[in-house]
């Protein structure tokens, strides 16, 4: 069954679904619902209401781009909604255009429509944030990092046998939002403590949001030089966040980028700090009819905080709007430390819908899950669920920890996540490798199976690294035996076992197993 195609109107697309035909694309919140086309669906990618609510559930990374593993992809340079419904899909607004790939497959009408819309930059984050996995500080110390505590973590981390890594000194490092310098009552000396990590061989990111704290003088400066975003009314926007209420930088605005570039390159400068996590920037901080320097609408706000981030070769993202094939490191956003699906089996799902909209670089959330709501260093950890995330993370391209795994687990537990950071220290020139051939040809590291092999579209729980490496981590609970599901040829584990596919096989598992191939 081919495409039967209409164009209702110059802002309109409806396509006929062919059997079989599957679609990735949109906002990765709908990871785990992909490929699209077998339930309904319906996501608007100006707002990110979706799946048949109109509640902002999709508020991270998303990309105005469609593509089908039966070769056609649609793309625009503007947001538009999208339905799948009985066995139609309909893109509407945005004004989308349709295009193919030279082959009927996934990996073919993506490469032409990265090729075409989002081209890769050829550069890459720095090859540190690959290299070795990264220490954040989030869990350990939420709101209340200080000098000490930062380098009595790091300090931890190293002493249990872990390799050294970036560090990201997360939120509230600074006497407020907005006011970009350490509070030097909890870091007296943060050149020496920037100096101290780089011996130990852990470069240094610092926490930033595009917020401004009320009734500081940065606030007050910021309201006086029009650099920020104002409401319909044209009062000064104060917008609740996960924090409390603040007002937001007009990243439109060249004079608040400049004046935020100011503070961050003086960090660099000053404390040899090497880069920045741009958290925030999210739709929701935004409104449609914002009064702001391009009038820019939330998704156009969302873009420019990326290209922000764009300028620092140590980065990360955790919400952004388009931006595929540029130097970005994209994380998923915080998850509770859940088995199902709002944690662990959330991360193969949505780290493929990251690669498949042009993010190449991604990260899972830290290892166990970051949503503070749920972990903090004072609770009960499921050791088991612990190790398995840390198995999992292992082999994307980049692997965070926030909990110190000594802390927090026994014996046994920590070897087992001792052993997953070895396998991937193992790998550690092959994922590079990924990470710059990705930088060239702007594909996808972590990949869907259905990338490379027609009919493995409903696998969700395993991933290609590249197109060498087969990986099905243990993500059940209790789990002995692990069902993997290999597509044709011969694969070699990671015992130097081969074996023959296609077929599933059942492998024995313990908690120390890890199940990845190799291409024979």
């Amino acid at each position: 069954m081919g495409h039967s195609m209409a164009i209702a109107a110059a802002d309109e697309v409806v396509l006929d679904l062919a059997e079989g035909e599957g679609w990735w694309g949109g906002a990765v919140a709908d990871g785990q619902r992909m490929p699209f086309g077998r339930a309904a669906l319906r996501r608007n990618l100006a707002t990110s209401a979706g799946f048949l609510t109109d509640d902002q559930d999709g508020a991270n990374q998303s990309a105005p781009f469609l593509v089908s593993n039966r070769g056609p992809y649609i793309w625009s340079e503007d947001a538009f909604s999208f339905e799948f419904v009985d066995s139609t899909l309909r893109v509407t607004g945005g004004h989308p255009v349709v295009g193919a790939g030279q082959e009927p497959t996934l990996a073919s009408a993506f490469r032409t429509a990265s090729h075409a819309h989002f081209p890769p930059s050829g550069a890459r984050p720095d090859e540190a944030m690959f290299l070795s996995p990264q220490y954040n500080t989030w869990i350990e110390m939420p709101y209340t990092p200080t000098q000490d505590r930062v380098l009595s973590y790091v300090r931890g981390l190293l002493d249990s046998g872990f390799p050294p890594g970036l560090v990201i000194i997360d939120d509230n490092w600074s006497p407020a939002y907005g006011t970009w310098q350490f509070d030097l009552s909890r870091f007296p000396d943060p050149t020496s403590m920037v100096r101290t990590l780089h011996a130990w061989g852990c470069p240094v990111l610092l926490w930033i949001v595009p917020f401004v704290s009320p009734d500081t003088h940065r606030f007050r400066d910021h309201e006086r030089n029009d650099l920020l975003i104002r409401n319909a009314d044209g009062s000064t926007a104060i917008r609740h966040w996960w924090n409390g209420y603040s007002a937001v930088l007009d990243v439109s605005n060249p004079a608040a980028v400049a004046t935020l570039g100011e503070d961050l390159d003086g960090l660099v400068s000053d404390h040899g700090i090497d880069g920045f996590k741009f958290d925030a920037g999210d739709l929701r901080d935004f409104r449609s009819g914002d009064q702001n320097a391009e009038m820019a609408e939330p998704t156009e706000q969302c873009e420019a905080w990326a290209r922000i981030a764009a300028r620092y070769r140590f980065n990360e993202l955790r919400a952004c709007w388009k931006m595929g094939g540029q130097p970005l490191a994209q994380r998923l956003h915080d998850k509770p430390p859940f088995w199902g699906t709002s944690g662990l089996l959330s991360l193969i799902p949505e780290s493929i819908a990251q690669g498949l909209i042009g993010h190449p670089f991604v990260c899972p959330d830290m290892v166990g899950g970051g949503d503070v709501n749920y972990c903090s260093a004072d609770r009960p950890v499921d050791q088991e669920l612990f190790v398995r995330y840390a198995q999992c993370g292992a082999l994307f391209p980049m692997m965070q920890f926030s909990m110190a795994p000594a802390r927090v687990l026994d014996a046994d537990h920590l070897h087992a996540v001792q052993a997953a950071v070895r396998l991937r220290q193992s790998l550690a020139t092959e994922i590079l490798d990924l990470v710059n051939a990705a930088a060239a040809s702007g594909e996808p590291i972590l990949r869907p199976l259905a990338y490379h092999f027609s009919g493995y579209e409903h696998v969700h729980d395993q991933f290609m690294l590249g197109e060498k490496i087969l990986v099905a981590p243990v993500l059940r609970q209790g789990a002995s035996t692990r069902s993997v599901e290999l597509p044709p040829g011969n694969w070699i584990d990671g015992d130097g076992h081969s074996l023959t596919g296609p077929g599933t096989v059942e492998l024995p598992v313990d908690l120390q197993s890890i199940p990845w191939f190799q291409r024979g």
